[in-house]
């Protein structure tokens, strides 16, 4: 069961409860901008293949230079980079909408999508670099990743319904356009939060070596351990897509992973609620373990009424794994760079899923998605054994 008394305690921390507040509006978009894109490309090209391509030149746009962004907060604080991406990630969507309107070639609508996704605001990764600024007792850290994960969910679970909403009155561009005001407008609210106006620029940032993070052997195992199970998340969401076809029922993936999305939600507050008297790396292996077990267990369900029932208790621990990274980052990473090192995981997390459902799409041709999901299993069983082996607290 839940426990709200930790979170409770939490929110009296000076500054955290209207900082993760702020947070929220700017983080729509993480649920909303991917799916918008394809959808409103599919209705102005008829091509699915073309929209698909183009959403993933957004991915990789995000992915790509999320790293850069992090140390431009490491070293100047959150303020420049917000201000900029601001400006930036609404014109381009704008530019995005006009170039397919028009219509231009593909290619031109694939480049304004990777500059809208390299200058996404970063409001999750600043407001993760912030709980350590903001939580004093280092005990509440784990339950402000959780609390973190669980907003993170909320908006996979909110965003494709608001795009939805749009594709459903017939103005999938509408989508394109609200995801832009989501993320501009919450990047100037949360700039304006009392966390962020605390944070100073750190000079130390500007001498850090080249590699940065990456030069850290322990948070290099932690990042080969992030797009592992990362890699497990797309093979996983590709196994639901691939069952839902088999019996001819494909719209049904959509409920099954977002009853997936609420398990992982549940999972990660009960998590943030209690105490674990686990080093954190230990917390990491236990809950990738839990995560291959749910994934196991899914494997032989044929009936799709309980395989989507069934996701709810799977998934509970997806979440989990995902705060308890985040708080092992905290506590490895130097101060200096620590939002970089955030920017790391979500490249990894990025990388890792568009990879996965690469592979699960060439796996679902040739095997059941019984086989799809013990894949994704092996490989979150292989990211525990990275940091079981790597790193110790």
């Amino acid at each position: 069961m839940i426990s709200f008394a930790r979170y409770a305690e939490l929110f009296r921390a000076p500054g955290l409860r209207s900082t993760l507040g702020a947070s929220v509006v700017g983080r729509l978009p993480i649920g909303m901008a991917t799916l918008s894109i394809l959808l409103f490309l599919q209705s102005c090209s008829g091509s699915l293949a073309i929209a698909g391509a183009t959403a993933a030149c957004y991915v990789v746009g995000l992915a790509a230079v999320a790293p850069l962004l992090g140390r431009m907060m490491d070293r100047l604080g959150p303020r420049p980079v917000l201000s900029l991406s601001a400006l930036v990630y609404p014109a381009m969507l704008v530019a995005l909408i006009v170039l397919a309107l028009v219509p231009a070639a593909s290619w031109w609508v694939a480049i304004a999508a990777i500059f809208a996704g390299a200058a996404f605001p970063p409001v999750t990764i600043c407001m993760r670099a912030l709980y350590p600024r903001l939580v004093t007792d280092p005990a509440q850290l784990q339950t402000a990743y959780s609390i973190d994960s669980a907003l993170v969910e909320a908006s996979f679970i909110l965003g494709p319904m608001l795009v939805a909403g749009f594709v459903a009155l017939g103005a999938p561009v509408g989508a394109v356009l609200f995801a832009a005001i989501c993320a501009a407008a919450g990047a100037w609210i949360f700039m304006r939060s009392p966390g962020v106006s605390a944070w100073k620029p750190n000079p130390d940032a500007a001498r850090r070596s080249l590699l940065g993070p990456l030069g850290i052997p322990r948070l290099l195992a932690v990042f080969a351990a992030n797009l592992l199970y990362a890699i497990a998340f797309g093979l996983y969401e590709i196994a639901v897509i691939a069952h839902a076809a088999f019996h001819g029922r494909p719209a049904a993936a959509g409920v099954v992973l977002a009853l997936a999305s609420i398990g992982s939600a549940l999972g990660v507050l009960v998590y943030g609620s209690r105490d674990w008297h686990l080093p954190v790396p230990r917390q990491f292996l236990v809950a990738v373990v839990l995560m291959a077990a749910g994934l196991l267990l899914l494997a032989p369900l044929d009936d799709l009424t309980l395989f989507a029932v069934a996701n709810v208790v799977a998934a509970a621990p997806m979440a989990p794994v995902i705060a308890v990274q985040s708080l092992m980052l905290s506590k490895l990473s130097p101060r200096e760079m620590l939002a970089e090192s955030f920017t790391w995981g979500t490249t990894c997390l990025l990388g890792g899923i568009s990879a996965g459902i690469a592979v699960g799409g060439v796996m679902a041709e040739f095997f059941s998605p019984a086989m799809i999901l013990v894949a994704a299993a092996a490989s979150t069983l292989g990211a525990g054994l990275i940091v079981w082996g790597t790193v110790r607290e």
